[in-house]
């Protein structure tokens, strides 16, 4: 992912923006950057006072959290999970939460000989 640019550098465009009278086309060719980042600077600062990047990256928390131990007991049981037994739970959540929930417990589900039943043995 990448990441925003220095505040130092948006600090500096800013002020040529703002201070120094430029335009925002102006200012994205001296600094060898996008119109639309100058522009976007330009409007935060003028908002809010500041130039710095928004914070980056997601919630890190599992949705799943205060089920673990419940799921965890259930696939030990029977490990054939429906989005139907969580949401009888309250819990409302895609596949992809559960396939990251069982990929940080180091849970898989690899297919086996016993699954192949369509031939004969």
């Amino acid at each position: 992912m990448a990441k925003p640019y220095s505040v130092d550098l948006r600090s500096r465009v800013v002020a040529v923006v703002v201070e120094g009278g430029a335009s925002c086309r102006e200012a994205a060719a001296r600094f060898s950057i996008g119109v639309s980042s100058v522009v976007r600077w330009v409007q935060l600062f003028r908002g809010t006072g500041s130039v710095a990047a928004k914070p980056m990256g997601g919630d890190h928390n599992s949705r799943l959290g205060d089920e673990g131990a419940w799921l965890l007991a259930r696939i030990a049981a029977a490990p054939d999970l429906t989005r139907r037994e969580l949401a009888d739970r309250g819990v409302q959540v895609g596949y992809g939460t559960v396939w990251r929930f069982f990929a940080k417990e180091n849970i898989t589900f690899k297919k086996n000989r016993i699954r192949h039943r369509a031939r004969a043995a």
